[in-house]
């Protein structure tokens, strides 16, 4: 067994057998909907709040406080582990600040002991492809500081492409204007867009139809992925199954993958993207 522990947070959208089966400790963000606030957990009930959002509900998350992450560093400290926590994006959240504070403040108390904190620059099932890499390389017997150097170089080479089915979420978010996405749903565009180095979402290009649009991402993997090992890549959804399934049937015939894992677009992207997002991450030459 690793002398370390990988310590990660909800944002991976990862089913909870998922992370059992990876050996991972999740700290989850907090979502607000219907007048509760729970914790966020990529589980059955997230068919829910897209049923919701289709029907106009709003919802709100909350990045992971200081306490949050600390409580769970502690844990593994007291056990006799040193530490590495993969975040979800600075670009997008202040939970990666927040473990930065946690681990600053528990190295006083843990002065022989390690707590290395990576911001993935990731979201959704991205950020779980680049954990899920971390796991292999642990298990493969990279000591903590050999991993976590390896997190650092290959975050950037974790590319993100998806789209979105509905421009009005987008937005209400404000990554477009209110002219762009009126017009765009007038002439059925959707949008093509990554994560860029700063872990922020970027929209690069425009599609006429949301196959088109599906088309575009295995394209955009054919393009990037050439040259890496994608016999494994990672599939998210905002409620539109269909849709993954046929995305995974474009990379595996384009890019000969072998593995797929599809889940849901979680709560604290979904509410901001909408229902119908799609999203495809693989290794490749940039993002």
């Amino acid at each position: 067994m690793a002398s370390y522990q990988i310590i990660t947070d909800s944002c991976c959208d990862f089913r909870p057998e998922k992370y059992t089966e990876l050996g991972l400790t999740v700290q989850p963000l907090m979502l607000t909907y219907q007048g509760q606030t729970k914790p966020d957990r990529s589980d059955d009930s997230i068919r829910a709040l897209y049923a919701g959002l289709r029907a106009g509900e709003a919802a709100s998350t909350a990045a992971v406080n200081p306490e949050g992450w600390a409580a769970l560093i502690r844990g593994a400290l007291d056990a006799g582990q040193d530490v590495l926590v993969l975040a979800f994006s600075s670009g997008l959240s202040t939970t990666y600040q927040s473990a930065v504070i946690a681990a600053q403040e528990l190295a006083e108390s843990y002065p022989a002991q390690k707590i290395l904190v990576c911001d993935t620059l990731s979201a959704s099932l991205g950020q779980g492809l680049l954990v899920w890499y971390a796991c292999k390389k642990r298990d493969e017997g990279m000591t903590l500081e050999e991993l976590y150097a390896w997190v650092e170089e290959n975050k950037f080479h974790l590319c993100h492409w998806f789209t979105v089915d509905d421009l009005m979420y987008l937005k209400r978010g404000g990554r477009i204007s209110a002219a762009t996405a009126v017009l765009g749903t007038m002439l059925s565009v959707k949008p093509v867009l990554h994560m860029d180095d700063e872990g922020h979402l970027i929209n690069m290009s425009k599609a006429r139809g949301r196959k088109a649009s599906i088309q575009a991402l295995a394209q955009k993997m054919a393009e990037l992925g050439d040259g890496y090992d994608n016999s494994t890549v990672f599939i998210c959804h905002g409620d539109c199954i269909e849709d993954a399934k046929y995305l995974e049937q474009l990379v595996r015939e384009k890019c000969g993958v072998k593995e797929v894992y599809i889940n849901y677009t979680g709560a604290v992207i979904g509410s901001h993207s909408g229902p119908g997002t799609l999203a495809l991450f693989f290794l490749g030459k940039h993002r």
